[in-house]
């Protein structure tokens, strides 16, 4: 008798473990990490504290909003938690991992879209935390469905970020790839039009009436969007400018987008 080994199962239980921790987002230092255990909407997992820290203070506090909202502590070598927080210069002995339950995979998105109709706003090469924060906030105050990130290219989740965000980031749904021209790739095969914001677009962003889901992808104000992705629209917008103004702050664009047709 011939054993069949379950090939899917080592798949399917690494697709699980991947999505847990992409719904989990580590935040650093003291400030961040007692407002967000002051929250009781923020879900805590786990908290992470230096051996090194003094007693006292607004360590005392972390460590009583924790304990008593029955979030894990663990203690760590500086060293250990520098790898944890991923900027042992600011982290001030102090992280955590945080569960934002909107927070997904593509192929979770693609698997369930809400809805038939659905826009989204993907950025490509977006490295300012300020801009990226204003992003998160005007997406997740608006009607849009989410904001798409790939895993290079875009500034890091930090304090800054959060910040700017006025804390919409734990309740935002933010879409993770791992490559934004696979990923708009994968959103035209289920239907999408990926259209590129550009200041030589063929086509106004008023005279622009999808009849499909939509993904606007939006670039850094220097370089715009770069060329492979571009490649991947279908459709370049642009935005006309009045009294020799060149461009918007790509936030600014993003609220543009985010909020259009709701109000």
């Amino acid at each position: 008798m011939t054993r069949q080994h379950n090939t899917s199962a080592p798949r399917d239980e690494y697709l699980q473990r991947k999505r847990f921790f992409d719904k989990m987002l580590t935040i650093y230092g003291r400030k961040p990490v007692l407002e967000a255990l002051e929250d009781g909407d923020i879900p805590c997992y786990r908290l992470h504290l230096a051996e090194s820290n003094q007693a006292g203070g607004i360590i005392a506090q972390i460590m009583k909003l924790a304990e008593v909202r029955g979030v894990e502590i663990k203690f760590h070598s500086r060293q250990a938690l520098s790898r944890i927080s991923r900027n042992g210069k600011q982290d001030q002995g102090v992280a955590a991992d945080l569960a934002c339950p909107h927070h997904l995979l593509l192929e979770d998105f693609l698997a369930n879209p809400l809805t038939d109709n659905y826009s989204l706003i993907a950025l490509d090469g977006v490295t300012n935390p300020q801009n990226l924060g204003m992003i998160i906030r005007s997406v997740t105050a608006s009607p849009c469905h989410g904001l798409l990130l790939p895993a290079q290219g875009i500034a890091a989740i930090s304090p800054l970020v959060i910040k700017a965000s006025a804390g919409t980031l734990f309740k935002s749904r933010l879409i993770h790839c791992d490559n934004l021209a696979g990923a708009l790739k994968a959103l035209k095969q289920q239907g999408a039009t990926c259209c590129a914001l550009s200041s030589d677009g063929e086509q106004t962003l008023s005279g622009f009436r999808p009849k499909t889901p939509v993904v606007y992808v939006l670039g850094n104000e220097t370089e715009g969007v770069s060329k492979t992705v571009n490649d991947c629209c279908t459709t370049r917008l642009r935005i006309p400018m009045q009294n020799g103004v060149e461009s918007l702050n790509v936030a600014v664009t993003a609220a543009l987008l985010a909020f259009r047709g709701s109000c």
